[in-house]
């Protein structure tokens, strides 16, 4: 993280340089991509009161720039606060990344196998299932039963000819017929 410190109309000391570089390696702990991280301290004077200005510059890769300005009396108060807003605008990013859940390779093939997963083998199984039809459809009969039936996707029937035929439902609400 590359991180500078300026001073406008206020001289900086050794002591607060050391104070700033501690503060802004703090943000190390979020493990975001923390590209820069810049530091502007302003003197202020107004009605003869003399106050600063503290404002981060945080640029974060795939994000925008957090930027925090804070004033106060006291230079570090003014850091110390503009810190801990800094700090709640990182963790609430870091928050975010952490609940989307990436799953990798090593932890899919870390995962328990299931009773049900446990007895496949490699050979493909028919399910017999208990048909409600027991005589072959006319094509109005096909149409009215699909129409009825929500559950129904398609149905195979016996034309009169005696070929099997396939009747579904299309996107666009007709039926199609093989």
């Amino acid at each position: 993280m590359n991180t500078s410190i300026v001073g406008r109309k206020f001289e900086l000391t050794d002591p607060i340089k050391e104070h700033i570089d501690t503060l802004l390696q703090s943000l190390n702990k979020y493990n975001l991509e923390i590209i820069s991280a810049k530091t502007v301290i302003s003197g202020d004077e107004k009605n003869g009161k003399k106050g600063f200005t503290v404002e981060f510059i945080v640029n974060l890769k795939n994000k925008n720039s957090v930027v925090i300005t804070q004033k106060d009396k006291d230079v570090y108060a003014a850091a110390d606060l503009a810190i801990e807003r800094v700090k709640k605008v990182l963790r609430r990013h870091a928050d975010k990344i952490k609940d989307k859940k990436h799953v990798n390779h090593e932890e899919i093939d870390a995962m328990p196998i299931l009773e049900s997963e446990k007895y496949e083998s490699n050979e493909d199984e028919i399910v017999p299932m208990d048909l409600e039809l027991h005589k072959p459809l006319e094509i109005e009969e096909a149409i009215t039963a699909l129409k009825n039936d929500g559950k129904r996707q398609f149905i195979v029937f016996n034309d009169m000819d005696s070929k099997l035929r396939v009747m579904y439902k299309r996107a666009d609400g007709k039926f199609g017929l093989y």
